[in-house]
C-alpha cells in the first residue's frame, strides 16, 4: 500500500512536466511535484525559471496551490526531474516547508521509487534555526 501512493504521487507529478519555453526570459514545465496532504488531498505544481531569479520551484507552486484550497499539512512530497528521477527540495522549498505547521518534520520526501527510498524533512534540516519556537 505504502509503495501504491508513492507510485500514484509520482505519476501525478511527472503527468504536470511538459516543458516549454514561454519567452525569452521564462521557461516552466521541466520538473513537477505532487505534495499528498493529511486530508488524502494532492496538490501537483510545476517549476517556472525566469531569467532575473523571480521563479518558483515545483514543490512551493504545489504547495501554494495547497495553500490555496485551505489547506497546510503536508505528508508525502515527490519532484519529478528532467530525466524521470525523483529529486530532494531545494533549501528554499525545504524552509517553506518547516514554517507551514508544527509536524513539518515528520514530512516524507520521495528519494527513489525503485528501490523505494524516503527522507523525513527533519532529517534534511536537524538543526533548524526555527525547532524552539515551532515544535518542529
Amino acid at each position: 500500500m505504502e509503495t501504491e501512493i508513492w507510485k500514484k504521487l509520482y505519476e501525478r507529478a511527472k503527468a504536470v512536466r511538459c516543458e516549454r519555453k514561454l519567452s525569452p526570459f521564462m521557461e516552466v514545465g521541466s520538473v513537477g511535484a505532487a505534495i499528498l496532504t493529511d486530508q488524502g488531498n494532492i496538490y501537483t505544481g510545476i517549476c517556472i525559471d525566469t531569467a532575473c531569479g523571480m521563479g518558483m520551484c515545483a514543490e512551493r507552486n504545489a504547495m501554494a496551490n495547497m495553500l490555496t484550497n485551505g489547506e497546510n499539512r503536508i505528508v508525502k512530497v515527490v519532484a519529478v526531474m528532467p530525466n524521470g528521477s525523483s529529486g530532494t527540495p531545494c533549501g528554499v522549498c525545504r524552509e517553506f516547508m518547516m514554517q507551514l505547521d508544527g509536524s513539518a518534520k515528520d514530512i516524507e520526501i520521495l528519494l527513489s521509487l525503485e528501490p523505494l527510498k524516503t527522507v523525513k524533512l527533519g532529517e534534511q534540516l536537524p538543526d533548524w534555526w526555527g525547532k524552539a519556537n515551532s515544535g518542529n
